[in-house]
C-alpha cells in the first residue's frame, strides 16, 4: 500500500510540474513595446475629411488608410467636456460611475465649484505657483493605464503629458509613474507631490531650452498662403474673440507680448508642437517602449481647444491648426518609427469632445443659433422662487446646464419649487427640455438623449435639475464657441487606431467612446478598468 501511495504522489507531482512547465511557457502574451493613446482636444469628426486634401501623407491620412477608423463613435454621456471627456477614454466608465461629472461641478457641503483635479494635499513640483496642487485624487474606478500597471507589477511605464493638468493627470491613472503639465507662472512643466519630490533631470533639460520663448518669437502666421484656406470663412469676423496680440485677423503677433505671455502660448499651434516635443523627451528620457514589459505614453493636445473655444470651427485659425498638427503628427508618427520600430507600437488617436458652430457663423448663413447666460437663467429662477415661495437665492449655483437648489428650500416644497423651476426655464426661447434629475425615467425625452443625461447624471455629485438646450443654441457670450451638448457637433469624435496588432480598415456601426479602454485591454490582454462598461471593438484587432 505505500508503494501504491509513493508512486501515486510521484506521478501527480509529476503531472503537476508538467502543467507548470506548459503553463509558464505560453505565459507571457504577446504585447506591443509602446501604446501612445492620443486625444485631440475639442477635435470634431468631420475634421479627418474637411482638411484631408491638404493633409500630408503622413500624419491623419496614415492612420485612416494604415489603421482602423471607427467612424460612427459618439461620447454616450452629457456634458460632453475636457476632464469626462478624457476620463471615459481612459476608464472607459461614465461620469455616473467615474465620479468626473464635469471640468467642475458644486459640492454642496463646501458650497463651491470643485475643480476636477485639485488636491490641496499635494504641492507643486517645478515651479512655487500652486498649478501643481493637483492630482487623480477625485477619480473613482480604475484607468486602462492602472490596470497595465498592475498586469506586469508595476514593472511597465505609465507617463502622462498635456499641456493642460486634467489632460496629462485623468488618462495617466492613479498609479502613473508621472503625469506632467504646462504652468504659465514659468513657462514649463510641472508636476506634483503625488508622483514625485523633485522633477527627472530630462524633464529639467527640456524645460531650460525655453520652447516657449522660441515659438512667441516666430509669431503665428498661416502656414500656406492665406488665399488658399478656401474650407474656412474669411479672416476678419466680429464673431470671434480677440487674439491677445489684437484683433481677430492673421498674423497674430506673439513675439512683443510680455503680460501673460506662456498663457497665450496655448492659444497657438506652437502648444502642440511643444506637446509632441515633449512627448518625445519622455519616451527618450524614461526610455519607454525599450523594456521588457509595455509602457504607456498618454499625450493630450490641448491648444486645439483653446483656439476652438476662441475662432470657432470654420475659422482660418481652426483649419491652420490642424493642418499644423498634422505636420506634428507625421512627425511624432516618423520618431516612433525610428525608436520603437515599425510595427512594434499601438496608437489610438481620440477626442474628448467636438464643437459647436458660432451662432452668429449660423445666422449669417440662416440657421438657426444664438446664446443665452447662466447669469440670465439664475436671475430669472431666483425671481420666479422669491416671488412664488418667497425663498431668497433659490438657486444655490448653476454649471454643467444643471441647477443646484438652495438647501433653504424646504423639503415639503421641494417638488414644487422644481416643478415651477422647470416651467420657468422652459420660458426661455433657447431651451427646448428640462427635465428633474432625480426622475430622469419618467421624462418622455427622446431615449438617446434620455441615456446621455442617465450615463452623466451622479448621484452623490449632480445638480437637481437639467435643462437642454435647443441645437445650436449654448451658454456663452456671443464670441467664439464651445461645446458640451449631446448633439452630434459636440458628441461624434475621431476614432482612430494603428500599429502593433491592428487590421486596416473601418466600421460604419456605432461605436462609442467607453469601448475605446476596453479595446485596449482586450488588446494588452490585461483587465479592464474597474468602472469599465465598453465593449471591445474587435473588429480593429487581430
Amino acid at each position: 500500500m505505500r508503494v501504491i501511495v509513493t508512486i501515486t504522489s510521484f506521478l501527480l507531482i509529476s503531472i503537476f510540474t508538467s502543467a507548470q512547465k506548459t503553463t509558464f511557457s505560453n505565459a507571457n502574451p504577446q504585447r506591443p513595446k509602446l501604446v501612445v493613446g492620443i486625444v485631440v482636444d475639442q477635435m470634431r469628426w468631420d475634421y479627418l475629411y474637411r482638411y484631408a486634401a491638404i493633409y500630408s501623407t503622413n500624419g491623419f491620412q496614415r492612420l485612416i488608410n494604415n489603421g482602423f477608423t471607427c467612424e460612427n463613435t459618439f461620447i454616450p454621456y452629457t456634458p460632453t467636456s475636457t476632464a469626462p471627456g478624457h476620463t471615459c477614454i481612459y476608464t472607459g466608465s461614465v461620469p455616473a460611475i467615474h465620479g468626473i461629472i464635469g471640468n467642475t461641478w458644486y459640492s454642496r457641503q463646501l458650497q463651491r465649484e470643485i475643480y476636477c483635479t485639485e488636491d490641496s494635499s499635494v504641492t507643486s513640483v517645478g515651479s512655487t505657483s500652486e498649478a501643481g496642487q493637483m492630482s487623480p485624487d477625485n477619480l473613482w474606478p480604475t484607468t486602462v493605464t492602472d490596470e497595465l500597471r498592475l498586469a506586469t507589477n508595476f514593472h511597465s511605464k505609465v507617463v502622462g503629458i498635456a499641456l493642460k493638468d486634467r489632460g496629462a493627470i485623468l488618462p495617466a491613472g492613479h498609479a502613473a509613474n508621472a503625469a506632467y503639465w504646462f504652468d504659465n507662472a514659468n513657462g514649463a512643466f510641472i508636476t506634483s507631490t503625488y508622483y514625485m519630490k523633485d522633477l527627472p533631470e530630462w524633464v529639467k533639460q527640456f524645460n531650460n531650452k525655453k520652447l516657449p520663448d522660441q515659438y512667441l518669437q516666430q509669431n503665428w502666421n498661416t502656414l500656406y498662403p492665406i488665399n488658399s484656406y478656401t474650407n474656412s470663412t474669411s479672416d476678419e469676423k466680429t464673431y470671434e474673440s480677440n487674439f491677445a496680440s489684437g484683433g481677430t485677423t492673421f498674423p497674430h503677433m506673439t513675439a512683443n507680448i510680455q503680460k501673460d505671455k506662456y498663457n497665450v502660448l496655448r492659444s497657438t499651434p506652437y502648444g502642440n508642437t511643444m506637446t509632441m516635443e515633449m512627448a518625445k523627451a519622455a519616451i527618450e528620457g524614461e526610455k519607454l517602449g525599450q523594456n521588457a514589459n509595455t509602457d504607456f505614453l498618454a499625450v493630450s493636445f490641448s491648444s486645439t481647444d483653446y483656439i476652438g473655444h476662441a475662432f470657432g470651427p470654420n475659422s482660418i485659425e481652426a483649419e491652420d491648426t490642424y493642418l499644423r498638427l498634422d505636420k506634428d503628427l507625421a512627425s511624432f508618427l516618423n520618431y516612433l518609427d525610428e525608436k520603437i520600430g515599425k510595427g512594434q507600437y499601438t496608437v489610438f488617436l481620440s477626442a474628448d469632445h467636438g464643437a459647436a458652430h458660432v451662432p452668429a457663423f449660423s445666422q449669417e448663413n440662416k440657421m438657426h443659433g444664438g446664446v443665452v447666460t447662466e447669469a440670465n437663467i439664475e436671475s430669472s429662477l431666483n425671481e420666479m422662487i422669491e416671488n412664488r415661495f418667497k425663498i431668497k437665492k433659490g438657486v444655490a449655483h448653476i454649471t454643467n446646464y444643471q441647477i443646484y437648489l438652495s438647501p433653504a428650500i424646504p423639503p415639503a416644497d421641494e417638488a414644487e419649487v422644481k416643478k415651477a423651476v422647470i416651467k420657468q426655464l422652459l420660458t426661455f426661447p433657447s431651451i427646448a427640455e428640462a427635465i428633474d434629475l432625480q426622475d430622469v425615467s419618467a421624462t418622455t425625452m427622446t431615449g438617446n438623449i434620455k441615456t446621455m443625461i442617465t450615463n452623466g447624471y451622479n448621484q452623490k455629485l449632480s445638480g437637481d435639475i437639467q435643462y437642454i438646450f435647443k441645437p445650436q443654441y449654448f451658454e456663452g457670450s456671443g464670441k467664439g464657441t464651445t461645446h458640451g451638448l449631446w448633439n452630434p457637433y459636440d458628441s461624434h469624435i475621431p476614432l482612430l487606431w494603428y500599429g502593433w496588432g491592428i487590421k486596416k480598415g473601418k466600421t460604419n456601426r456605432e461605436t462609442y467612446m467607453t469601448d475605446i479602454s476596453a479595446t485596449v485591454a482586450a488588446l494588452l490582454h490585461i483587465q479592464m478598468p474597474s468602472g469599465c462598461i465598453g465593449k471591445v471593438i474587435e473588429e480593429a484587432i487581430q
